[in-house]
């Protein structure tokens, strides 16, 4: 029987999980006030950069008391500058579920060489966190971005703490609620959850961060971009919009620009319910399916950013192959680009469904999702 295509596509098919999706209307008419051809040292740039931290801290909610810097090389420099800059001063343990978490692993054990313990867990799991010693400073990812799950909450970190918790929150914040008291270190790149452009990282620290900061040095040496104090204090000029070093202003403009936006949805709480409203426009599609399923295996672990899929019809020979071919099918189609899985998680899909998505295109995208699976099956079948 021939394969009918759905009748409706979606309005925006850029389900990308980073850069991701930019808010809803957006043009680049929007970013008119942007300083160009200016010093961000001039009133201009650093009042920009200063609007851009108040912001951020306004509608995350972020303790007056903790310190927002936005810094070079986005969540990956925010994140290299808390582990280069604060471990070494107690025990580590270092928590990975995926690809990046990985990476942090690499860098702390390979890299800075130090005997962290590492608690691993596979794709579509996270860690058991009442197992993870919080007296030792803890790193991990709140949300993975290439698999799919995250942290539920912060419960099982206790707030009396000798360790410091730092958390790479990229794929979460302004989606997520995130437990400000429970957490030291909180890095992300705005490109994610509010679409911005790649290359800038924000760095969130809590004053016992600041603390360990300034009564700790690390025993190997800084590169600049890393320094976060200057003769044993810490560099408060970063935390005001002096950053280290030359950010875009057109960026900077961007993320005002969809910071604005994100204030007229209803702030973080009409984010969140943003983004789990296209998370839940999955989880209806794909229940009671036997053909695709969330690759969590803990629906309360299943993200509600970066959802994974995978293909679990007994009909697949090469699932690698197949669930590519599905999503160059959709590509093809027009109606989700940039959707396969990450290049190291297993064989799947993986849908953007952060607070810049609209419901509509997500619930428009999953009957293309079937009518993708069902053509690559025939195809499979006419190939053998």
């Amino acid at each position: 029987m021939a394969l009918t295509a759905p009748a409706t596509r979606p309005a925006n098919p850029r389900f990308s999980s980073g850069p991701c999706a930019k808010i809803p209307g957006f043009s680049l008419d929007m970013l008119a006030d942007a300083p160009l051809g200016r010093s961000h040292r001039a009133a201009i740039g650093k009042a920009k950069l200063k609007e851009a931290i108040d912001l951020t801290r306004d509608i995350l909610g972020v303790p007056a008391e903790y310190r927002i810097g936005i810094v070079p090389a986005s969540d990956t420099g925010a994140v290299e500058m808390a582990l280069w800059s604060l471990l070494g001063a107690r025990p580590v343990e270092m928590l990975a579920w995926e690809s990046f978490g990985e990476g942090w692993v690499t860098d702390v054990v390979k890299q800075l060489k130090l005997d962290a313990t590492v608690r691993k867990a596979p794709y579509g799991e996270i860690v058991d966190l009442a197992e993870v010693d919080f007296d030792k400073d803890v790193v991990f990812t709140w949300n993975g971005t290439t698999s799919g799950v995250r942290v539920p909450n912060g419960d099982a970190i206790p707030a009396a703490r000798a360790g410091l918790t730092i958390c790479d929150a990229t794929s979460a914040a302004f989606a997520m609620d995130l437990p400000w008291d429970k957490l030291d270190v909180v890095t992300f790149s705005w490109q994610k959850v509010l679409g911005g452009e790649g290359g800038h990282g924000v760095l969130i620290l809590s004053p016992r961060a600041v603390e360990r900061l300034e009564s700790y040095t690390p025993a190997w040496p800084l590169p600049k971009i890393f320094r976060l104090t200057s003769k044993g204090k810490l560099n408060e000029g970063i935390f005001v919009g002096e950053t280290i070093n030359t950010p875009s202003m057109l960026c900077v403009e961007d993320y005002l620009v969809a910071l604005k936006w994100a204030q007229t949805v209803g702030g973080l709480q009409g984010l969140i319910a943003r983004s789990q409203a296209n998370a839940a426009a999955i989880a209806d599609f794909i229940d009671g399916k036997d053909w695709i399923a969330n690759l969590a295996v803990d629906p309360a672990t299943a993200s509600t950013t970066s959802v994974c899929l995978k293909f679990t019809d007994p009909r697949i020979v090469d699932g690698a192959a197949f669930a590519k071919a599905v999503a160059k099918r959709l590509e093809k189609e027009g109606v989700a680009l940039d959707a396969g899985a990450y290049r190291d998680a297993p064989p799947g899909l993986r849908i953007w469904c952060g607070s810049t998505v609209e419901a509509a295109d997500v619930a428009a995208l999953m009957p293309w999702v079937e009518y993708a699976f069902e053509a690559e099956i025939e195809a499979q079948a006419k190939a053998a």
